[in-house]
């Protein structure tokens, strides 16, 4: 009797609704506390000589219905895009964080501690101590452009075009033709890489490519197919088998609000590029190690989902699928 019998589409459903997404309380707590953010900082936050607070907008995993559950020790639980207006994009930003910083722990007040307000690269990170909650406040310079376009900016003052609004309505697009599927399928690739990097702290693969991978392959099919949203374990093949047959050495690109010939010339080892800004290349930091190193584990994974099709008893397959999502699989 074929494994794909004892670990199906139903299965793996059932393990991302026990395990894997984010429960309806916790993401109803996760939106009040965003929301209990952005009230306080509109109505309390000051004018200052260089950046003013223009609006906030949710963004990341949570708004984009992506977000898997956080274990302990993990990263943030929501983003909040801070846009701040300014009259030179040039202008130099290497302070903004700390000025954003500040704002927020002005906001809080007493109820908090210093430590509570951590900034990173590219976020002030806020954590909630009542309920473990942390929100990342991430600043976006904003020179007025339409759908919410603005510059992210880093520690080190560097500046990414984006664009919450245009992401947003990027996975929208491909959830609505799809179906909620769609989502919960990056939502189990997601728990296998967290999975993955507890054996290999090593191995890079952000969560933002799954998802453009995952948008990739419903464009265009893999192998003569179209990506099977609706069998879980025939499209988590599909995702590993196109990292391997590929070796993600061909350039992907979305044309939704650029056209194909508008992307950056690079030399980047593996490019796949950012679906609202043709000069981001989102993987422009993987080295060929790091190319390598991800090939080969999905290689391995791939060998795995094949061998857990072919098992003859529940307890190998689960067995299998285990090494995939750690020890929690099947979570029934």
């Amino acid at each position: 009797m074929a494994g794909e019998l004892y670990v199906d589409h139903e299965v793996l459903k059932t393990f991302a609704g026990n395990k894997v997404n984010v429960p309806g309380e916790e993401a109803k707590e996760r939106r009040r506390q965003v929301n209990h953010l952005r009230e306080r900082l509109e109505s309390y936050i000051a004018d200052h000589p260089d950046f003013d607070l223009v609006k906030l907008r949710a963004s990341g995993s949570t708004a984009k219905h992506t977000a898997i559950r956080r274990r302990s020790g993990e990263g943030s639980d929501a983003d909040v895009a801070a846009y701040l207006r300014v009259a030179d994009p040039k202008v130099d930003v290497s302070t903004v964080l700390d000025w954003l910083r500040d704002r927020c722990i002005e906001v809080y007040g007493k109820t908090k501690v210093a430590d509570d307000f951590v900034p990173s690269d590219h976020a002030v990170g806020i954590t909630m101590r009542g309920t473990g909650l942390k929100i990342d406040v991430v600043p976006v310079l904003y020179t007025g452009e339409p759908d919410d376009k603005g510059y992210l900016v880093t520690s080190k003052g560097s500046k990414v075009l984006t664009s919450v609004t245009l992401h947003l309505q990027f996975m929208k697009k491909r959830k609505d033709a799809a179906g909620d599927a769609y989502r919960e399928l990056i939502r189990l690739l997601k728990a296998w890489i967290r999975e993955s990097k507890i054996t290999d702290p090593d191995l890079r693969c952000k969560s933002f490519l799954l998802e453009l991978l995952v948008a990739h392959l419903w464009e265009t099919g893999w192998n003569g197919e179209s990506l099977q949203v609706n069998d879980y374990p025939r499209a988590i093949e599909q995702v590993l088998s196109y990292i391997v047959r590929t070796g993600l050495q061909q350039p992907i690109v979305f044309t939704d609000y650029y056209e194909a010939n508008e992307i950056a010339p690079s030399w980047a080892t593996v490019q796949v590029w950012d679906p609202v800004n043709p000069e981001n290349n989102v993987t422009s930091t993987y080295t060929e190690l790091d190319r390598q190193r991800l090939v080969k584990h999905a290689k391995t994974t791939l060998d795995t989902v094949a061998w857990a099709a072919h098992a003859t008893t529940k307890g190998d397959a689960n067995d299998a699928w285990r090494e995939l999502f750690g020890p929690t699989f099947p979570g029934a």
